[in-house]
């Protein structure tokens, strides 16, 4: 009867572990994928070139 017992104190603690670390895949998917979003729209945007620039005087 302790080996029933065992396993399944033993399959809890693996699902426990395995959900921490799916959690924290999914975190640092979700920072990579913003991240390289970000980057992707800095690159896009080219600088204001002196000929397009707005009138200050």
């Amino acid at each position: 009867m302790t080996d029933k017992t065992d396993k399944s104190h033993w399959a809890d603690k693996a699902a426990l572990a395995g959900a921490a670390i799916g959690s924290a895949a999914l975190a640092a998917a979700l920072l990579y994928a913003s991240r390289r979003k970000e980057r992707a729209e800095k690159k896009g945007k080219s600088p204001t070139r002196p000929e397009d620039a707005p009138e200050t005087d």
